[in-house]
This record gives C-alpha cells, sequence and structure tokens, in this order.
C-alpha cells in the first residue's frame, strides 16, 4: 500500500501496483522495478519474498469473522482472489458497509457471528494496519458458518442460515454464491 510515484502520462501502473486518486500505489511487499518505454514509464513491484501480496482497494477476499459487536465486526484476511495468504491481515467490516439498503436497520450479531467465513470487498485504505471491508453487494457475506451442534450450515435465504442436523435457523448476512461458469 505505499505510495510510489504521481499517476501521469510518464508513469503508467503495472504488475504489482495500482492507481488510485492520481498516485499510483504498490500491491506487494518487494522491490519497485521501473521499465522504460518510449514516451512513458511502467511502474512494477517484485516480491522479495516467496509471497508479498497485500490486499488493494477492490479486491475480493475471504476473512475470518473473530469479534463481533454492535458497530463493528473485525476480521482476519485470510484470502485474496484464491490465493491463500501466507500471513493473515486485520480486517474490519462496519455497521454501515454489510448491507446497499437498509443501513440503518443493521444489527451486527443477525448478520455475523465469530468462526464465520465471509466473503468482502476491500474499500480504500482509512486505517494503518487495518483494512476496511464491505459485504454491501449480493455476492458478499458469509459463505460459510457452523451450528452450535458443530455442523456446516446451510444458505436458506439471504438473511437466514440453517443447521442440517438440528433444522435451526440463525440470521446471517448470506453471500448469493454465483457458480463457476455463469
Amino acid at each position: 500500500g505505499q505510495r510510489l510515484y504521481l499517476a501521469d502520462k510518464q508513469h503508467i501502473s503495472g504488475c504489482g501496483t495500482y492507481e488510485r486518486n492520481g498516485y499510483i500505489y504498490s500491491t506487494l511487499a518487494g522491490v519497485v522495478n521501473v521499465v522504460k518505454e518510449e514516451r512513458s514509464s511502467i511502474i512494477e513491484v517484485h516480491s522479495t519474498k516467496e509471497q508479498g501480496i497485500i490486499p488493494a482497494p477492490g479486491d475480493i477476499v475471504t476473512a475470518k469473522v473473530t469479534i463481533v459487536t454492535q458497530r463493528f465486526c473485525k476480521c482476519v484476511i485470510k484470502c485474496i482472489g484464491d490465493t491463500v495468504l501466507t500471513r493473515p491481515y486485520r480486517a474490519v467490516v462496519l455497521k454501515e458497509d454489510v448491507r446497499a439498503t437498509e443501513k440503518n436497520n443493521v444489527e451486527m450479531i443477525k448478520s455475523f457471528r465469530p468462526g464465520d467465513i465471509i466473503l468482502a470487498r476491500v474499500l480504500p485504505v482509512t486505517e494503518v494496519h487495518t483494512y476496511h471491508l464491505s459485504t454491501a453487494e449480493n455476492e458478499l457475506g458469509v459463505v460459510m458458518a457452523y451450528s452450535d451442534s458443530g455442523s456446516a450450515m446451510v444458505p436458506v435465504s439471504w438473511m437466514e442460515m440453517q443447521c442440517p442436523k438440528t433444522f435451526i435457523k440463525e440470521p446471517r448476512k448470506v453471500a448469493k454464491v454465483v457458480p463457476e461458469g455463469f
């Protein structure tokens, strides 16, 4: 997430970088490489480690919910897209970023529980050392949850999941998972 260059006609974002608010930022911990072309330079970052990928704004991440309060839930980012991370990153989902509509009626405990696995979108960085996530899209939210009996719960609507053993329903902000190929 380190700012590298001003994004202009002479400096273009390349591999391992992204552009935001007129600047080029790094998505990797590594070495900056400037590839000179005829009229511009492409700014790239190459990892020095086996894996140095970090979450960037707009990325879809998989995270595990650790703490739920009335105003937010804390998470640990485990994957970026299909890439499993070698180290986790701390993140938070604020109450107003859970749903796209009816934001004032969101109850965090009815959306997430500790241990839930969620899909979320990374928002622009506002705090140092903590990523800000949103589940305010139909495809984002809880994708895996476990009941008190230890069973993997099954989604029954966009607001509920059900234990297949006890048939007890629990409220969640359920992700609408789209099958591959659609």
